[in-house]
């Protein structure tokens, strides 16, 4: 990962949550479980050293669980470090839904493949244009 990347990585980490604590137990399967869904669904997580309560020093805590789960650490600022990891599923280009015609519009182009005139709203039943005066033979 380079240095361009880590920096826009910290920069998205500012706004997140701690997902999770390390406490007095350290590193425990489950917690490597649980940061492993995270990491599948987010890609970014922060967690949280309890370093009164951890074994484990907040730089060491983010090595064995970036080892454990794959991911890589781009930062560990006092108690609490940020993963990621890649997740090309979450980058795959989903199709756009497909959008609904317009029915006005969908009705004129079914109209012009049949070839129907559009009737003018002054035409008679034979076509012919209502406003005009017509010859009448006396």
């Amino acid at each position: 990962m380079t240095s361009k990347e880590r920096a826009a990585l910290r920069g998205q980490a500012n706004t997140l949550d701690v997902l999770f604590q390390v406490g007095k137990g350290g590193i425990s399967d489950t917690l490597i479980e649980q940061t492993d869904g995270a990491l599948r669904t987010r890609e970014l997580i922060k967690l949280r050293v309890l370093t009164e309560t951890s074994p484990l020093t907040p730089r060491e805590a983010a090595e064995e669980l970036a080892s454990e789960t794959g991911s890589e650490v781009v930062q560990v600022i006092g108690g609490v470090m940020v993963l990621y990891r890649y997740n090309k599923e979450l980058h795959e280009e989903k199709k756009p839904a497909k959008k609904k015609e317009n029915p006005v519009k969908a009705r004129k182009r079914l109209a012009k493949l049949q070839g129907k005139k559009k009737k003018s709203p002054f035409e008679d039943k034979k076509g012919r244009d209502k406003r005009l005066p017509r010859k009448t033979d006396k």
